[in-house]
């Protein structure tokens, strides 16, 4: 593609790439500056140009000689569009999930509902780029704008035709999710987080609502969980902008949940639609993976799937990676569940849905990150202890921090709690004290596979811990 033909003009150099790291610019690439929380790519224009940028795309005060200079107020925006425009074609349905919790969960049910009826799809999230074939980490709930809209465009050179990716805060805080055509979005619910980025509540619920006020299309669809304490506000701004709604929970009107049973194996939801009800069996334990459930489906449906094929699916779909996952059973019988648990939110949703199914004790293990929001780390220890019969409280991506701080920071909002250092051996001191009756939750981690000391990632997989230690 010429230059000229890309930001207009006449300019025939040749594009050859698009780089927001001024190391990965080469011959032909376009290259965006823009000022982070760490690095201020401003700073490498001038390395970017002696690399072969041909373009920058940066403020209109910074100085840019020897490559073209596209000036816009906001640059990432900018980059996104232009990028787009090297990188398509894309999928062509796609539907982005945002909120606190539930956002893997609900892309990789989507991706599975879409391919039970028999449509190509693909879904870009935390655990990566997932197909019915394989499964590419990206490190990233929303990887930066080049690998997000490659990786699109790659699916759809594949023959990909559906895809559903997580929209993070800080994905639509820095425009990680702009340029494609995203017909549906939805919104799960909405909790504290990331306040170590966004600083306060208001401003993090601000950047979740781009989504629904720039990203999706304006002929687009939302769709939202209605028993969530924002889902008000969201469904007001829905509206505001014209977007067509389709609602889904006991508030909901499109997919409303009547009635839910729990059993030792999953539960039956009673749900009505289209002035008729529904009976539906899923072999996922919990409320919130109910709530994930219906809004996956909600979100198939938005974009052509038949309600009653769909809702005939759901007893098809398969949990997530981490999400709820029984990894073992010990010795006395005491089955152990992983779950990515991370807020305080997360840890009721996650606790509350394993109370039904205990019959002696709930033997809660969780930590917090370092480096990330602060202020979280007493509320967690909270309700872990007022929701289960023990909590421990161990180490989880301690980061640059000192793990005892982290510890500190958590017992003083859970002072029955036990403190071990470790995480193998807080699951350890777990398993040797719970009986056949109990139940052991291990939170925070989920899928991941490394914990984070310093800038070190050690092996560290909850699962594969779980069995070893249970063994």
């Amino acid at each position: 593609m010429r230059l000229g033909a890309l930001i207009g003009g006449d300019d025939s150099a040749s594009v050859t790439g698009f780089a927001i790291d001024h190391r990965k610019v080469a011959p032909g690439t376009v290259f965006g500056a823009f000022r982070g929380t760490r690095f201020n790519g401003e700073d490498f224009v001038s390395a970017a140009v002696e690399a072969g940028a041909v373009a920058i795309v940066a403020r209109p005060d910074v100085k840019v000689e020897g490559a073209a200079h596209v000036a816009a107020e906001e640059p990432r925006r900018a980059f996104a569009k232009l990028a787009a425009r090297f990188f398509q074609p894309f999928p062509e349905t796609v539907v982005a999930v945002t909120g606190t919790n539930g956002k893997t969960s609900n892309v990789e049910m989507v991706r599975q509902l879409w391919r039970m009826a028999g449509h190509p799809s693909a879904s870009i999230g935390t655990l990566g780029v997932t197909t019915a074939d394989d499964q590419v980490t990206t490190g990233l709930t929303t990887p930066d704008i080049v690998t997000f809209l490659s990786n699109m465009a790659g699916l759809a050179r594949e023959g990909i035709t559906h895809a559903a990716f997580e929209a993070s805060s800080h994905g639509l805080s820095q425009y990680r999710t702009e340029g494609l055509p995203v017909q549906a979005a939805a919104f799960t619910n909405f909790s504290r987080d990331h306040l170590d980025y966004h600083q306060t509540m208001d401003a993090y619920f601000e950047a979740k609502m781009r989504l629904f006020s720039e990203v999706v299309e304006p002929d687009g669809t939302a769709v939202v969980w209605t028993d969530d304490a924002k889902s008000d506000e969201v469904i007001r701004r829905c509206r505001e902008r014209g977007l067509r709604l389709l609602t889904v929970g006991r508030k909901g009107e499109a997919l409303k949940l009547i009635d839910r049973e729990t059993s030792q194996l999953g539960q039956k939801l009673t749900i009505e639609a289209e002035g008729r009800t529904h009976v539906v069996t899923i072999s996922m334990i919990g409320a919130y993976q109910a709530a994930n459930v219906l809004t996956a489906a909600g979100l198939v449906i938005a974009t052509g799937g038949d309600l009653q094929q769909t809702l005939a699916n759901l007893p098809r779909l398969q949990p997530v990676r981490g999400r709820l996952e029984r990894a073992v059973i010990t010795r006395a019988g005491a089955p152990i569940y992983v779950d990515y648990a991370h807020t305080a939110d997360a840890l009721v949703s996650a606790i509350e849905a394993l109370r039904p199914h205990t019959q002696g004790r709930l033997i809660t293990v969780f930590g917090a990150g370092g480096d990330r929001d602060v202020g979280k780390r007493p509320e967690m220890g909270e309700v872990a202890a007022r929701l289960s019969d023990l909590v421990i409280v161990t180490d989880d991506n301690p980061r640059s921090e000192d793990p005892s701080l982290i510890r500190r920071d958590i017992l003083a909002g859970a002072p029955g709690a036990r403190e071990v250092a470790g995480r193998r051996e807080a699951i350890a001191a777990a398993i040797a004290e719970a009986g056949s009756s109990d139940i052991i939750l291990l939170a925070g981690k989920g899928h991941e596979q490394g914990q984070i000391i310093g800038d070190r990632v050690l092996p560290f997989d909850d699962v594969a811990v779980a069995r070893e230690c249970a063994a």
